[in-house]
């Protein structure tokens, strides 16, 4: 066998594009490996979606080049955001790198590896390609199936928000057919698989591609009917397309986890209409509220852009108050940076450097404090956790999640990975909970 080491930066899109890399190089005698000095062949899988993420692709790109030196038959190969959109520029800056392949191409990445390995040339792979529904192998030979597992429902964006680049390195909105996602998921249960997640820059907006009698609400229906599945979640939806349908479903439906993440960036109006969001404050609080009536236990988490274009203090002040109103148990915040080729870009980033990383320490400040109070909430508590494996806080310590998306720590033996059981909550961190074994 011959070593394949994958690095996955970003999303879980690009996790789940990295199982597919792992499963069509399977074929080809390529095994994962987590030693990079072994590696006959390192995939980068890149984010671009800020400055920061796309700064550490270019710095990896960099550690690289001594390993192509010792092994000059080593293959580099540069896929995901980054490469859709820079292209063969990284063959330029990069000359020990063999291959960049886009976001619309992971499928043809196995027959460009089999022509490197068989010329050793130098190829740029990002055309427009519309991605052509993977074939799922039962053997699933190199998928790294898991207790949980993701399955994309749906690729690319039509919303263009100001600041995103994602329409511009994904493309348009392309559901996959239905009956492919339900051969996924009964494919993966089949494996082991206990919890699904279903994947999308906007899940919200799925129509099954082979019959548009089919949406999103219907999608869950008939996956949360398939036997051997435990849990389902989805990831991500964008607030605007939240309908009471979809909504009910939390209520409806027991295998759909109590937890949604839904992105509202701002909490002021003035922002959310330059950002193209197509809600409001009023309206976002609304959706929350209904999720809230329907399942009462419901957790939510969401992404913050601070310091976009024109942001006041005044309108920070609304987000800070949208956090105390709506008590998230986690989001994901970042200073606002220009993407290229977004709306925004045109914009004046009036807004100083020094300002954003001041109002991201304090909206992070009063997230942390809001998320050890709800986490506070759950000690004493006994919680059905999913086991997921080995845990990194320590010696025979087993990790997984509640249905409302806590990581749990807790004493317990690897054996139990795939098991639902239950756990006493004894202590509450920031970022996790620590249990007991009922």
């Amino acid at each position: 066998m011959k070593n394949l080491y994958i690095k996955t930066f970003g999303c879980q899109m690009n996790e789940y594009d990295s199982k597919r890399v792992s499963h069509q190089l399977s074929s080809l005698g390529y095994s994962l490996n987590d030693d990079i000095g072994v590696a006959d062949i390192i995939v980068l899988n890149t984010c671009s979606i800020r400055q920061k993420a796309e700064d550490k692709v270019y710095s990896m790109l960099g550690r690289l080049r001594p390993y192509k030196e010792k092994n000059p038959d080593l293959i580099i190969a540069v896929g995901g955001c980054v490469a859709q959109q820079v292209g063969k520029k990284i063959l330029g800056r990069h000359r020990h790198v063999n291959l960049v392949f886009g976001t619309k191409n992971v499928l043809n990445l196995k027959k460009m590896i089999e022509k490197i390995e068989k010329t050793g040339g130098r190829y740029v792979d990002v055309g427009a390609n519309v991605i052509r529904d993977d074939t799922i192998d039962e053997k699933m030979d190199g998928y790294m199936v898991g207790a949980k597992n993701s399955v994309t429902i749906i690729e690319g964006c039509n919303n263009f928000c100001a600041y995103c680049i994602v329409p511009y390195v994904r493309g348009r909105e392309r559901s996959r057919p239905e009956e492919r996602i339900l051969h996924e998921v009964r494919t993966l249960i089949k494996h082991g698989a206990k919890e699904v997640t279903l994947l999308g820059q906007n899940v919200n907006s799925y129509k099954d591609a082979a019959s548009s009698s089919s949406d999103f609400p219907k999608l869950l229906d008939k996956v949360a009917a398939i036997d051997g599945l435990e849990r389902l979640r989805i990831m991500t939806s964008h607030p605007k397309d939240l309908t009471d349908e979809l909504i009910d479903r939390f209520g409806a439906i027991d295998k759909l986890c109590n937890n949604i993440h839904l992105p509202v960036q701002s909490g002021s109006n003035s922002v959310l209409k330059s950002m193209n969001r197509n809600y409001t404050r009023e309206d976002y609080l609304s959706k929350v509220e209904k999720l809230q009536k329907v399942c009462n236990n419901i957790t939510i988490s969401t992404d913050l852009i601070v310091g976009f274009p024109s942001e006041s203090k005044k309108d920070f002040n609304d987000t800070l108050a949208l956090l105390r109103q709506v008590r998230y148990i986690s989001s994901f915040s970042f200073k606002y940076s220009v993407r290229p080729g977004t709306k925004a870009a045109s914009f004046d980033d009036d807004v100083s450097n020094s300002e954003k990383s001041e109002r991201l320490e304090e909206l992070q400040t009063l997230q942390k404090k809001i998320q050890l109070e709800e986490n506070k909430k759950l000690e004493k508590r006994v919680m059905e956790i999913l086991v997921e494996g080995a845990s990194k806080s320590g010696e025979n310590m087993i990790t997984g999640r509640t249905t409302c998306n806590r990581v749990v720590n807790f004493t317990g033996d690897e054996s139990l990975t795939g098991k639902i059981v239950s756990v006493n909550i004894e202590e509450s961190y920031l970022n996790s909970l620590l249990g007991k074994l009922v």
